[in-house]
């Protein structure tokens, strides 16, 4: 059997090269959909500590005779700052999944175009992508551009994180932050969307699971076939 020579395809840019939309311009991460990751993972941290019943002791006992201060581990300083801590770094466990729309495109684990490319390869189809097989679970061009965003945007609004996680947290952070400081009113769209579970996109329609699995399944329409990849 023949390699299988997808470049065509829009969805391998975003694995071997200048990720682009439809009309040829660069698909970069927009500064919204930075802000809204940067926020979903540091809200996720701090939701894993946040039931933490540790008390940290805190100065020293001086001869004056003060005493050290008590406290809760959950609304100290520390916690924020471990949160904080390799936050940047974890942007690049996202995976480009060029399916979804928007900034739904950005999800944790293994993208289906690339479950269905490595099932090829397992049945012993060759599949050209430009770069050698060792390195297709390296982070796309897109993915290491938000992490670098990521930084950048933190260094800039650390203060205003600050403050949330100090004097706001009746507020998502992605509002206060994202909404209130980073981004302008007209910005701010990629914000309201949610992934179902359900919805991807094929040529440029949305389409549900359950039709996608009607027509994979369908006699005559092979499920990995590389041409409807």
């Amino acid at each position: 059997m023949g390699p299988v020579r997808l470049g065509m395809l829009l969805f391998i840019l975003t694995v071997s090269g200048t990720p682009k939309e439809d009309d040829g311009t660069e698909r970069l991460p927009s500064k919204c959909e930075v802000c809204k990751l940067l926020s979903l993972e540091l809200q996720d941290e701090l939701s894993r500590t946040g039931r933490s019943r540790e008390v940290l002791e805190l100065g020293q006992v001086l001869d004056t005779g003060k005493r050290k201060r008590h406290i809760p581990y959950s609304v100290s300083e520390t916690r924020l700052e471990e949160a904080l801590e390799n936050l940047c770094e974890r942007i690049l466990d996202y995976s480009v999944h060029a399916e979804r729309k928007g900034s739904l495109r950005y999800a944790k684990g293994q993208s289906q175009t690339m479950a269905t490319l490595k099932g090829l390869v397992q049945k012993g189809v060759k599949v050209d992508l430009g770069i050698p097989l060792e390195l297709w679970d390296e982070p796309s061009v897109e993915v290491t551009f938000l992490k670098k965003q990521c930084e950048t945007m933190l260094e800039k609004f650390e203060d205003v994180v600050g403050d949330w996680y100090f004097h706001h947290q009746e507020q998502p952070l992605q509002h206060f932050l994202c909404e209130g400081h980073v981004l302008r009113a007209t910005e701010t769209a990629c914000l309201q969307e949610t992934w179902t579970g359900k919805e991807k996109i094929t040529d440029g329609q949305e389409k549900t699971e359950e039709e996608e699995e009607e027509v994979t399944n369908t006699p005559g329409h092979p499920k990995h076939d590389p041409e409807e990849l």
